[in-house]
């Protein structure tokens, strides 16, 4: 009985295993005085998961778009998207922008007021390696130079021939019969013919959901 109580005791008073906190990273989200928040929005937490998925659904009047975002790969990137969503920055907005080139194939979405004007405010840093590929259903950044990420955001209906210079968060899981519709329904084309303008039915986000 003794032993049973010394061993007790023992582990009574030994001291609880120590579990590693989560890895987290620091984001600096730089006001943008010369560009306002087009709507009101505060930049999300400095420090943020830099693990874990997020599922995002992107509800358009055309359809449903699903997508995971990986944090490990865009720690500040992934949170700031989720944070805009829940602060419903996207909701009832237009994508103002739709390509469909033997180079560059998206629809570009994220903006308030038209394609590149109206941003939330702030801007933040590029997350890119170099090594970035922009296949199909990837759903990446758009920016306006280093450093100048937002709200902008662009997904791939078919392929982006472009730089490795856009932090990619994610890729798209369901949906992609939507973006084929969205294609499908045409594009106001330049002077030129070059199919690179506004869609030629409007493509509306309704809200977007972040899990």
């Amino acid at each position: 009985m003794r032993l049973l109580l010394a061993v007790l005791m023992m582990v009574a008073l030994a001291p609880a295993t120590a579990h590693a906190a989560p890895p987290t990273a620091k984001c600096e989200f730089i006001p943008t005085p010369e560009n306002p928040a087009a709507r009101p929005v505060q930049p999300p937490p400095a420090t943020v998961p830099a693990k874990g998925k997020v599922k995002v659904t992107i509800v358009t009047n055309y359809g449903v778009v699903v997508a995971k975002l990986d944090r490990a790969n865009a720690p500040c990137g992934v949170e700031n998207f989720a944070h805009l969503a829940r602060s419903w920055f996207y909701t009832m907005t237009q994508c103002w922008r739709l390509t469909d080139t033997a180079r560059l194939g998206v629809l570009q979405c994220g903006d308030i007021y038209r394609a590149e004007e109206g941003g939330p405010g702030y801007r933040f840093a590029d997350e890119v390696t170099g090594k970035e590929t922009y296949p199909r259903g990837t759903i990446a950044y758009g920016n306006q130079g280093p450093g100048t990420n937002g709200s902008e955001f662009f997904i791939v209906h078919s392929f982006a021939n472009i730089k490795p210079v856009y932090t990619v968060m994610g890729h798209v899981t369901h949906g992609m019969d939507t973006l084929d519709r969205i294609v499908k329904a045409g594009i106001v084309p330049k002077p030129d013919g070059t199919l690179d303008g506004a869609p030629k039915k409007p493509v509306r986000i309704l809200h977007v959901l972040a899990g």
